[in-house]
């Protein structure tokens, strides 16, 4: 579970009759929900905007969830999908390495929302992988996407899921311009690093029980560059068996 402290305080702190908006449902709740995101400033790109319109969370999320609401939840096996806010940020943070034509990497993809939008991002000349250890989550995920408007890139293999441990990313696939780690590592994985492309971007939490967004810039010579964007808290970037007997 991740929190992005300072904007899920503004998020969380709205009017009732704006957290009946976030979970009233479809298309038009889905819409809602960007909207709410553009108002608060988390989304300020147009194209995260159309991208997230496109892709509705509400294909993502167990049954009996409220998709449109801007927190984290259970997607089972010890792990959540992010709250919209989190997504948002993440896209804004990544957008100039999702253009046309480029490469992605979705680590720990879980139910495949943020892989089906780099899908849509990077459009079926470019390429969007995610990878999940749990066997479970990559077959469900892989039907979400079925439904979803990433679909078409699902059937030309421009986006793929793929049974993998995510500290070790995808190297059959390497480099990337763009990398998502949606758990946090207690250290930033080599693998990772030496899968990013120069001139391309990683966002990955890191820590254990302090956490911060690193965002990791590798130069067009190589060497690497890391700031840290926000505190957040995420479920631990670990082993299959690991997670699973996790309290």
């Amino acid at each position: 579970m991740e929190v992005l402290r300072s904007i899920f305080c503004c998020c969380s702190s709205s009017s009732s009759g704006s957290h009946r908006l976030w979970s009233s449902g479809a298309s038009d709740k889905n819409k809602a929900m960007v909207e709410q995101l553009q108002r608060y400033g988390v989304i300020k790109s147009g194209k995260v905007a159309e991208v997230m319109e496109a892709t509705d969370r509400g294909l993502f999320v167990p049954p009996g969830a409220s998709p449109y609401y801007d927190s984290p939840m259970s997607i089972g096996y010890n792990v959540t999908i992010s709250a919209p806010h989190m997504h948002a940020a993440c896209l804004e943070l990544l957008e100039k390495h999702l253009q046309p034509g480029m490469s992605a990497l979705d680590v720990g993809s879980g139910t495949g929302y943020l892989t089906a939008c780099f899908a849509l991002m990077v459009g079926p000349e470019g390429r969007a992988v995610g990878v999940e250890h749990i066997p479970e989550l990559v077959a469900s995920s892989i039907e979400n996407i079925k439904k979803s408007a990433a679909a078409p890139q699902l059937s030309d293999r421009s986006l793929s899921i793929h049974i993998a441990d995510g500290r070790e990313g995808w190297p059959e696939l390497a480099p990337y311009d763009a990398i998502h780690v949606g758990a946090a590592a207690p250290q930033i994985p080599q693998a990772l690093i030496e899968q990013l492309k120069p001139g391309g971007r990683m966002v990955i939490p890191v820590g254990t029980v302090f956490q911060e967004l690193k965002v990791v810039d590798k130069k067009l010579d190589g060497s690497v560059s890391i700031r840290d964007e926000t505190s957040v808290r995420y479920v631990p970037l670990t082993s299959k068996d690991a997670q699973l007997q996790a309290n």
